[in-house]
């Protein structure tokens, strides 16, 4: 790499984790073959996540941001983020010696506004905001397990019911859930039939005042922390909300190969 390197560019270790599921440049059929670094559009994605900027606005030492965001799009459509985000968080999982199933998991959703860019959003009468809603299930280290993300007018039991759902096949031994007092009621019992699982709810004592620290609720908002950290989730710049769902996976990944890469350093050390 002849550039100067950006904090957000990723380090031999860490691309040793991901290349082998990064898919190979597309082969043209016609035409001179165009020399694409796979390793230099990822570093180019992350400093998008970091930096907050609009891809137009990618640095001129980056690769160009038409070529950046085309294979943004394909492996999105392809579900690569997933699947390296998945493959990531079992590795962190092994690593802390915990079962790569997880057993329990927290369930929170964290309201955003959106830009004149269109695309659903509605209005959210409890935070008034006009936006959208990012609904995520974390197990209990706050890794990510699920992601949706919707108009801000729907209520946290019908937006937890779209998260829920998804993962009634992909995490058989998940069998509790602690949410806050929004997700009481009717989605108790709906998910109890419909998903298998126990919904817990951790309450606030009505006799606390001022900032607590609640049991295992902390862990969904330390994610949420997390994800702040990269200004392009700010706000939900993007037109459709499954590119918005890809950002957040794209943004976890980048967290969970720091973590990755700082054990392998203090092991071989």
């Amino acid at each position: 790499m002849s550039r100067k390197p950006y904090p957000t560019d990723i380090s031999d270790t860490e691309w040793d984790l991901i290349k082998s599921m990064i898919p190979a440049e597309r082969k043209r059929k016609r035409g001179k073959k165009r020399e694409i670094e796979m390793r230099e559009v990822v570093n180019a994605i992350f400093y998008i996540l970091r930096a907050g900027c609009s891809w137009r606005m990618m640095p001129h030492d980056l690769p160009a941001w038409q070529t950046v965001y085309s294979y943004f799009q394909r492996w999105q459509r392809k579900g690569i983020w997933q699947k390296i985000h998945s493959v990531l968080r079992l590795q962190l999982r092994q690593l802390e010696g915990r079962d790569v199933e997880p057993s329990a998991g927290i369930i929170d959703s964290q309201t955003v506004k959106t830009t004149e860019k269109g695309g659903v959003k509605g209005y959210d009468a409890g935070k008034k905001i006009n936006g959208r809603k990012r609904h995520i299930l974390v197990d209990t280290m706050g890794l990510i397990l699920m992601v949706v993300v919707h108009t801000a007018s729907i209520q946290d039991r019908d937006g937890a019911k779209l998260v829920l759902d998804k993962i009634q096949y992909s995490f058989p031994k998940l069998h509790l859930i602690w949410a806050d007092a929004g997700y009481a009621g009717k989605l108790v019992d709906w998910v109890r039939y419909f998903i298998g699982c126990a919904i817990e709810i951790v309450k606030r004592s009505d006799d606390t005042s001022g900032f607590k620290v609640l049991p295992r609720r902390w862990v969904v908002e330390r994610t949420l922390a997390w994800l702040g950290r990269y200004r392009r989730l700010s706000k939900d710049y993007e037109y459709h909300p499954q590119t918005s769902e890809t950002m957040i996976y794209a943004a976890m990944t980048h967290l969970m190969l720091r973590r990755l890469a700082r054990n392998h350093s203090r092991s071989t050390a």
